[in-house]
């Protein structure tokens, strides 16, 4: 176990590494100039040079790489200022010439627009993210697995040809188109019945209750999100459940007279459900990725919007640090993934 967790590690670090490089040049290939956007396009030649220097866009873009990697980096090397350590707010190992060797957090730098430091901006918006992703997956999960289970008992009924002809025109339809619909219909048509909002927020701050919960905005959002993973899910339990049906346990089980509930249930579901466990925990990680779209249309404080408005502004930071932030997710979540397949299904063992 323990071998299996540190090469898992291992290799979300190279990803990590992977991430960090394909942003980064990629980010660095597009038009613009953050240094006019910092200080606005009248800004004169001397303070341009001024904060290009400062950030560091007068080194090659190699170089660039390597000082950003090193503010991420736990364990890094700076030059030992009082301003470095403040900056990074690190613990001293050693010293060495005018170097120090330190431990510190991951320094993700200040956000070019606002000049908040970006661990902040994360933090403050992955909430909403998290709950957004969450709800869509609880969503999916709690519809798709009975409808799967039900699509298999009923193989090759009307209730089948159904469930699997909607599966299929909910993996058909992209995200943003189900947001507009979702929008157009119960928010705009039905929104005097429906009572739900076209954007909102899951905290709400009004002078009246002050900041309270407005769990009702969660809906279209969590649902447009669902949609996709809830179809894929009840044809993947369909599929399973149908594979562990003709198994011959089963039959054996029924022959031996056990009820049938017990047979599904306890028997069948429990081993189909091993597959199933991977989808719905990898769309957690992906729905969180995913959400973009989602939540700039809804206007839903998520990291999705605001890694759309980054990339807008040109904000290299932000961009940089909500990327790495999805990437991270999905390595702890796969990680975890992993551990609970191994003790779900005794047949696997990590190795």
């Amino acid at each position: 176990m323990i071998k299996f967790i540190l090469n898992r590690i291992f290799y979300g670090f190279l990803v990590i590494l992977g991430v960090i490089f394909t942003v980064f040049f990629i980010f660095h290939a597009l038009p613009g100039d953050p240094t006019t956007m910092l200080q606005g396009q009248r800004t004169d030649i001397s303070t341009k040079e001024a904060i290009v220097k400062d950030l560091g866009l007068d080194k090659p873009l190699g170089e660039q790489l390597l000082y950003y990697i090193n503010d991420l980096s736990p364990v890094s090397s700076h030059s030992d200022m009082e301003e470095n350590e403040k900056k990074y707010n690190y613990i001293k190992l050693f010293s060495f010439s005018t170097k120090v060797l330190v431990l510190k957090k991951p320094y993700l730098r200040l956000s070019f627009t606002n000049h908040r430091k970006v661990s902040e901006i994360i933090l403050e918006h992955f909430e909403g993210t998290f709950w957004l992703a969450l709800a869509s997956m609880l969503f999916a999960t709690i519809l798709a697995i009975p409808m799967g289970v039900w699509a298999a008992l009923r193989q090759n009924t009307w209730i089948d040809h159904f469930l699997i002809t909607t599966s299929v025109l909910g993996i058909s339809a992209p995200s943003f188109v189900a947001a507009i619909l979702m929008i157009m219909i119960f928010a705009i048509y039905l929104g005097d019945f429906t009572g739900l909002n076209i954007s909102g927020h899951l905290w709400v701050i009004d002078s009246i209750y002050g900041k309270h919960l407005e769990l009702k905005n969660l809906i279209l959002p969590s649902v447009t999100l669902g949609m996709r993973p809830l179809a894929i899910i009840v044809q993947l339990t369909r599929s399973s459940m149908l594979e562990v049906l003709s198994q011959d346990y089963i039959r054996t089980a029924i022959a031996k007279g056990l009820p049938k509930y017990t047979v599904i249930i306890k028997h069948a579901l429990k081993n189909a459900l091993n597959p199933v466990i991977t989808a719905v925990s990898g769309w957690l990680a992906s729905l969180m990725a995913g959400a973009f779209f989602v939540e700039y249309i809804f206007g839903w404080k998520g990291i999705g919007l605001v890694t759309i408005n980054a990339v807008e502004n040109k904000d290299f930071p932000v961009v940089m640090g909500s990327t790495l932030c999805i990437a991270l997710v999905f390595i702890v979540i796969n990680l975890l993934v992993d551990i609970l397949y191994a003790l779900i299904d005794p047949r696997v063992r990590l190795t």
